[in-house]
């Protein structure tokens, strides 16, 4: 790794160049050694700035920072880096490597193909595609809600009207013998009753 050193009104020490290879193995770690790097560390009135610009396949990721002593700047402008590294490191991973050709009406994965019929005249060929082995999760929203739950014992019915006026899809309630119910609103806008144990 070529590490090029620029010294603006400040004399580059050793400390300052250790600081700058040992914060520069952790993004080498994230991105791998094919990087050149570039550090430019100004001193202005009272004022110390530090630069840190690594160039890696995709183009440039620039740390900055301000500070009152340079080694304070230098870690700063190395922590700054550090994120902007991963960043690019996951946005590289989640690009898609599809080929980029045109859908022409056929398939290019491998379908399982049936055909549904009773004899060879009636018979209609059926695609079924293969679906994922693991599900993709997302992230969970928790929203506290007054509104879904009942405050007094009521009826069915009561329930029934009382989701439908708060326009709620989930309406938790207790029936008169105290038992917890929720009623659950479908896709097709009909009304489930789950009892809970």
């Amino acid at each position: 790794m070529n590490v090029e050193y620029t010294g603006r009104q400040y004399e580059i020490t050793p400390a300052i160049r250790k600081e700058v290879e040992t914060g520069l193995t952790k993004i080498r770690k994230i991105l791998g050694d094919k990087f050149e790097t570039k550090v430019i560390l100004t001193v202005e009135k009272h004022r110390h700035k530090a630069e840190i610009t690594i160039t890696p396949r995709n183009g440039p990721i620039v740390g900055l920072a301000q500070a009152g002593d340079m080694i304070v700047a230098v870690n700063e402008a190395l922590d700054h880096l550090e994120k902007q590294a991963l960043k690019y490191k996951t946005r590289w991973r989640s690009k898609k490597r599809k080929s980029h050709e045109k859908w022409n009406g056929q398939s290019t994965r491998e379908d399982l193909q049936t055909a549904v019929g009773l004899d060879e005249k009636t018979i209609v060929p059926v695609v079924v595609h293969k679906f994922p082995a693991v599900a993709r999760t997302t992230e969970v929203h928790l929203v506290h809600s007054e509104d879904a739950v009942a405050l007094r014992p009521m009826t069915l019915e009561e329930a029934i009207k009382e989701a439908h006026f708060r326009d709620r899809d989930i309406f938790v309630f207790r029936d008169p013998k105290g038992k917890v119910m929720v009623l659950h609103r479908t896709r097709d806008g009909r009304m489930e009753l789950i009892e809970a144990p």
